[in-house]
């Protein structure tokens, strides 16, 4: 919907991949769904869903036997990210590098995006 012809909405490092894949194949899902809502400190939240059926408005990024689908709302303030998964002594989790965010609250978990973005997700 949002995208640039040959190039995907959004891209995954090998670790990202890889846990996704391990995510889908457990439990036989499609993939996951990510998206964005209203919520958090900073004014919204990243969502990772599991995706038993493909919606067709999706847009859906294959990568190294991962699959994403972002939701139609979501699809402008996500174009452009690279998701990781990262591992540490304390944590581990899905970390997204989006150059369409301006300000993140101290925890990591909300995000704000320019104001001229529409904020209907």
């Amino acid at each position: 919907m949002f995208g640039i012809p040959g190039k995907q909405a959004v891209t995954m490092t090998p670790a990202a991949a890889k846990q996704i894949t391990k995510l889908m194949t457990k439990d036989g899902h499609q993939g996951l769904r990510i998206g964005v809502k209203k919520g958090g400190c900073a004014g919204m939240e990243y969502t990772m869903d599991y995706v038993s059926e493909i919606d067709p408005h999706d847009e859906v990024v294959e990568q190294d036997g991962a699959r994403v689908m972002i939701a139609p709302m979501a699809q402008m303030f996500l174009f452009g990210t690279e998701i990781d998964y990262e591992v540490s002594l304390l944590e581990s989790g899905f970390k997204f590098r989006n150059p369409n965010v301006t300000e993140a609250c101290g925890c990591g978990e909300s995000i704000k995006f320019d104001d001229t973005l529409p904020a209907k997700a």
